[in-house]
């Protein structure tokens, strides 16, 4: 009868030890928020997760739903994700989003609009909201065969549609359109000239067209010309797009710097905003040298005053930090991918100014990235990158970026693999594949850019727009056309062998574009200890037709585990931005890419 006790205190032992805990974690320890009932993507092609948690910003544990709720404290959020598609946070490894952020509420977006119809209707209603001494203006983001008409609207229709306001339209880096009232604001006569372009004439009077050629200044510089918002509603334009950027599942994104951007004047209201805390895309910029003639010197007051990777965001890290120079080093070396016209051929000096500037970067070990479309620039750039080095080492020692490679050949590509540097491709010949066709022919277009062959040689790649004057910045345009091959009017430009899984294109828009801004081990997929961004798409990317991946949104984008963005099911969670100005602002009319 005395071992009974000894028994009981056995058993009850062994009952307490092999019963699960179902105490709630301290405050301490537990998650500021979980997400359950969803398919979450993974580091593995075709493998999910049910749920997730996500602590001080960081995610703290992927799994299952059973598993992720046990984490649950009294302060923690917890949300049904109702089946939905959750992916990383997108990430435009080659957009210009501080340039855009000043402008944004100032412009009528054509990004996604269906006919001509359509886009002159939007020109004739906000024409009529527009205040005297303003502007209508689209810049970018369209292309003539997303259009059911399958063709460019004409000069004759613009005029009809907003004969009485001025109307200044910019496509790709190709054409302008004035309409005269346009004309006539601007004071352009026969006697209006531009380096690199043209102000076209009928009868000794602008017709209103602009043409590039080679170059796009003409358009850049008809652009500078028109009204800008003020301080308070540069602010104001900025928080809008990068809510823009929040709502298509955009949560990080590497600025490539753009003509008329100055460096620091243009970069004071995000920045701003930055040490404010009011960024909702983790931005990581270049410094672009904007002035021909000037570009030595801005290479060397850069490398000597600024500090490279110092976060300026009080409320994340690696929120806003500058990570180099570029896109553009030396106009010399600017090799601008307007397939309408043969490709330019750039001057003999080039190299001298390219080694002159690159050697400035490679003795201070500043990362660098260079616009270069064709094969041709580009064994011209490879070959002063290499005799750089000979004296100032700093080939697989600092990372440099080519941007575009739309006809780069395999003997280039090995030789980038060899020196260390990576390639930022976008979704440019969406817009402009069938001029590129008709350019070049099929066998030349079926590889322009060879994603596949970057990846097959171990490149670092990443996806991106190049929104907003030429691509839209809508990044699920960019997963489009890598999956489908197609462009927006549904020629097919690639075969099979040339696209990518809808999972590897994925990964370029995240983890592959998080390589150029040296993140790749913080951010870029949906696992422990990486910062927790994130989008809960729209529909299943996995699943749906091809054709639907144009239209997919996010319903959540989380930030740092902090939402900046949500609609649908989530709609009660999104915060309140500040009301947008000015009141007449075509934003406030029709929002930013049209998907409808």
């Amino acid at each position: 009868m005395k071992k009974l006790p000894i028994l009981g205190f056995i058993l009850v032992a062994l009952f307490n030890f092999c019963t699960p805990n179902t105490e709630k974690l301290q405050p301490a320890d537990a998650p500021d928020l979980i997400v359950y009932n969803a398919k979450v993507v993974l580091e593995s092609e075709g493998q999910f997760a049910e749920a997730f948690a996500v602590k001080d910003g960081n995610f703290l544990q992927v799994g299952t739903s059973e598993e992720i709720l046990k984490l649950k404290g009294d302060s923690t959020q917890v949300l049904d994700a109702q089946g939905k598609t959750i992916v990383p946070g997108l990430n435009d490894s080659h957009t210009h989003l501080i340039r855009e952020g000043l402008n944004y509420t100032l412009e009528l977006r054509w990004d996604g609009v269906t006919s001509i119809a359509e886009a002159l209707q939007m020109l004739k209603e906000e024409a009529e909201r527009t205040p005297e001494g303003e502007w209508i203006r689209v810049v970018g983001g369209w292309g003539e065969f997303q259009f059911k008409e399958k063709r460019l609207p004409t000069l004759e229709e613009i005029n009809a549609a907003v004969p009485d306001k001025p109307v200044y339209i910019m496509y790709l880096y190709s054409l302008g359109y004035l309409n005269q009232k346009g004309v006539e604001v601007l004071g352009y006569d026969q006697n209006t000239k531009f380096p690199g372009g043209e102000v076209a004439l009928k009868n000794g009077k602008p017709t209103g067209f602009l043409i590039a050629k080679p170059s796009a200044l003409v358009l850049y510089k008809t652009l500078t010309l028109l009204p800008k918002l003020s301080k308070e509603d540069q602010l104001i334009s900025t928080v809008y797009y990068f809510r823009e950027l929040n709502r298509l599942g955009v949560t990080s994104a590497i600025d490539a710097g753009g003509g008329g951007q100055y460096f620091p004047d243009d970069y004071a209201v995000v920045k701003e905003l930055a040490q404010q805390g009011k960024l909702s895309v983790r931005t990581s910029y270049y410094l672009f040298a904007v002035d021909k003639g000037k570009e030595l010197q801005d290479v060397k007051t850069w490398t000597a005053n600024q500090k490279l990777f110092e976060n300026q965001d009080m409320l994340r890290p690696n929120g806003y930090m500058l990570h180099g120079a570029g896109e553009n080093l030396t106009w010399a070396a600017a090799d601008f991918e307007n397939f309408l016209e043969p490709r330019p051929e750039l001057a003999q000096g080039m190299e001298a100014e390219l080694d002159s500037i690159v050697t400035v970067l490679a003795k201070n070990k500043w990362p660098f990235r260079i616009h270069a479309t064709y094969d041709e620039s580009i064994t011209r750039f490879l070959k002063v990158l290499e005799k750089v080095d000979r004296k100032h080492p700093f080939l697989n020692r600092v990372r440099w970026i080519i941007d575009h490679a739309e006809t780069i050949s395999e003997e280039n590509l090995r030789k980038i693999k060899r020196m260390g540097g990576g390639i930022a491709v976008q979704n440019r010949m969406l817009f402009q594949g069938e001029y590129f066709l008709e350019r070049y022919g099929a066998e030349a277009t079926k590889q322009a850019p060879p994603i596949k062959k970057m990846l097959e040689l171990g490149i670092p790649v990443g996806l991106g727009t190049d929104g907003t004057r030429v691509s839209s910045y809508n990044p699920m345009l960019a997963l489009y056309w890598a999956v489908s091959g197609k462009t927006w009017g549904g020629t097919q430009l690639y075969d099979e062998s040339a696209r990518l899984s809808r999972y590897e294109a994925l990964k370029l828009l995240t983890i592959g574009s998080a390589w150029f801004s040296s993140e790749e081990y913080v951010k870029g997929y949906i696992k422990e200890g990486m910062y927790a961004d994130f989008a809960v798409l729209s529909k299943d990317y996995f699943s749906i037709q091809e054709e639907e991946i144009k239209q997919l949104t996010s319903e959540l984008t989380v930030v740092g585990g902090k939402i900046v963005f949500a609609d649908g099911i989530f709609k009660e969670l999104d915060p309140t931005p500040a009301p947008l100005s000015p009141a007449w602002s075509p934003v406030k009319f029709y929002g930013g890419y049209q998907n409808r």
